[in-house]
């Protein structure tokens, strides 16, 4: 509870909750950043954020904001460094990005044709020049197999069946019609009651539904259309007619697989069963159901210039084809990243070291305290290669000397090549990264630790479930917690 007395906030506290302000509430958040960073640490590097460095700053006395003043500059320097540091991607590269990013991350018994299979994906996709992972790449899971069978599909497949077992299992030459109405019956708009005296007019009526359908399904025929997929349901009465007419049928596809059948065969959503028009089928070289039992899939492949793919994995084992989708998603959004900007910097905590070692130089130009926290953000840089060291076994310290010693000396790609625990070229080693990632690192990092430095009051209770309220507990008393009177003001 609070109210206002003198211009003072006035809050009442129960024995159960305590307050934390200023540099004690500041070192509580500082230590929480940390405990996030030794976190995060461990999964640096191909075998296994910057880190605060601000606590000691502020026990030294240098205040928050002078901090985040501090931590600014050091990030714009940083940005204008990288920028400099990048350079432009080609198409051998892209292979170099994909395979950094998929090393380490369970891929590595197929790696090499994973590797192929990201580029392809994702340079099959580009459209207007953004190359848009989640809505254009479909990654569905196949039982049995191993990942060395794990392939790219130049169209879609959908996990449904078709309509009835017995429309035909597989079409050739395929025109695909897409509606987002079903193929059935229509209920009236409107409450009505239907009386029917006779089972002779019951027969007529259920008739004249069924002649609708067919009327319908005729038209839908007569537009060239081979195979429907419908957002909505098909009725027996539907299915009847399009497994006469030969028609391949699925049905309740869901929003996001209608938007990928558009993107890759071409068609048109229709809202008509009897509406769609010849300009408005999709084509495919193939469209076939394929599976055993139960476990059936729907692959539309062959499409001309699909802007929607899909991605199929094969393994034994749900766990390990749910790391490998993770890995791919990692890989296909990194490589979509370079193919949209064209450029890079090098990997192995190179562009940190470079950074770090500017950052020093650059600080020496401020004779205020932010050069205090410009430097201690050149030292919160260096715990990337630091980690990348340790998670690989290797002596930090040795390394980070080294690695600053080649970058003193003009070495401005050398990182740490794991495998030898040396400091080498990471160019000429194929490991890069691409440029948009280390800049949002870079801008992501700085802005929530300057949020963390602007909090210095901190509210803390325990969890205690729903108060037992009584009738006599009023806005202003409850269980011995007086409201001070305040004044009608």
């Amino acid at each position: 509870m609070a109210g206002q007395l003198s211009g003072q906030p006035i809050i009442i506290l129960d024995k159960d909750k305590t307050r934390t302000q200023g540099r004690d509430a500041l070192g509580f958040n500082i230590s929480a950043a940390k405990a996030v960073a030794d976190a995060v640490r461990t999964t640096l590097g191909p075998k296994g954020m910057d880190k605060m460095q601000a606590h000691a700053l502020v026990e030294q006395g240098v205040h928050p904001t002078t901090i985040t003043r501090g931590y600014g500059l050091a990030a714009e320097k940083a940005i204008e460094i990288l920028n400099e540091l990048a350079i432009d991607a080609s198409d051998d590269v892209l292979e170099n990005i994909a395979r950094t990013a998929l090393t380490g991350k369970s891929a590595d018994l197929a790696l090499d044709s994973l590797v192929q299979l990201c580029v392809q994906t994702a340079k099959s996709i580009k459209e207007g020049g953004k190359v848009n992972v989640k809505e254009n790449i479909n990654i569905i899971h196949q039982r049995g197999g191993s990942i060395k069978d794990t392939k790219f599909i130049h169209g879609l497949v959908i996990d449904k069946a078709k309509a009835h077992k017995n429309m035909p299992r597989k079409v050739e030459n395929a025109r695909i019609a897409i509606l987002d109405t079903g193929i059935e019956v229509e209920k009236t708009q409107v409450k009505s009651t239907l009386k029917i005296s006779s089972p002779e007019l019951l027969s007529e009526a259920r008739l004249e539904e069924s002649k609708l359908v067919e009327e319908r399904v005729e038209a839908l025929a007569r537009s060239g259309a081979n195979v429907v997929f419908t957002e909505k349901g098909i009725d027996d009465i539907g299915m009847h007619y399009l497994k006469k007419k030969g028609i391949f049928a699925v049905r309740r596809c869901s929003e996001e697989e209608i938007k990928k059948l558009v993107k890759a065969t071409g068609a048109h959503i229709v809202s008509k069963v009897d509406g769609v028009e010849e300009e408005d089928l999709g084509k495919a070289a193939l469209v076939e159901e394929r599976g055993v039992g139960n476990y059936k899939m729907v692959y539309i492949e062959g499409c001309e210039n699909p802007k929607a793919v899909s991605i199929l994995i094969f393994s034994g084992a749900e766990h390990v084809a749910d790391e490998i989708e993770r890995a791919l998603d990692d890989a296909l959004r990194v490589v979509g990243v370079v193919i949209e900007d064209g450029k890079i910097v090098a990997g192995g905590g190179s562009p940190e070291i470079e950074l770090a070692t500017r950052l020093r130089k650059y600080a020496n130009t401020y004779g205020g305290r932010e050069q205090l926290a410009i430097m201690a953000y050149a030292d919160a840089l260096e715990e990337i290669p630091k980690g990348i060291a340790e998670n690989a076994g290797l002596d930090a310290i040795d390394i980070i000397v080294d690695l600053r010693n080649k970058h003193n000396k003009g070495a401005k790609t050398a990182g740490l090549n794991v495998f030898t625990g040396k400091a080498e070229d990471m160019l000429e080693l194929g490991v890069v990264e691409p440029l948009r990632v280390k800049t949002q690192e870079i801008k992501s990092a700085t802005d929530a630790a300057i949020m963390i430095l602007r909090i210095n009051d901190i509210l803390m209770a325990k969890e205690t479930g729903m108060m037992d309220v009584k009738p006599e507990h009023t806005a202003d008393y409850y269980d011995g917690i007086q409201a001070p009177d305040v004044g009608e003001d």
